[in-house]
């Protein structure tokens, strides 16, 4: 799976999250109000995906490894960078 809470409560996403992966983290995103999205390890993300990220703001660390997500995508975050 591409997306899974760590026990720190951190929401991580890795390798390639797939429009499936959007239902799981936006459920993630709700049972834990204010959680972190660590997406370091993430190649690529379905757009459905980034909506979830965009509509819920949550804090992200990364930057991304998918070079795509990392020119074009963590730009729209202020707090991409962490």
């Amino acid at each position: 799976m591409s997306v899974h809470r760590a026990e720190s409560g951190v929401i991580e996403l890795s390798g390639d999250c797939t429009l499936e992966d959007a239902e799981i983290l936006q459920q993630q995103l709700l049972e834990v109000p204010g959680a972190a999205v660590d997406w370091r390890s993430c190649e690529t993300a379905h757009t459905a995906v980034i909506q979830v990220l965009l509509a819920a703001q949550p804090k992200l660390l990364g930057p991304p490894i998918g070079r795509f997500l990392r020119e074009s995508v963590a730009v729209m975050f202020v707090n991409s960078t962490n």
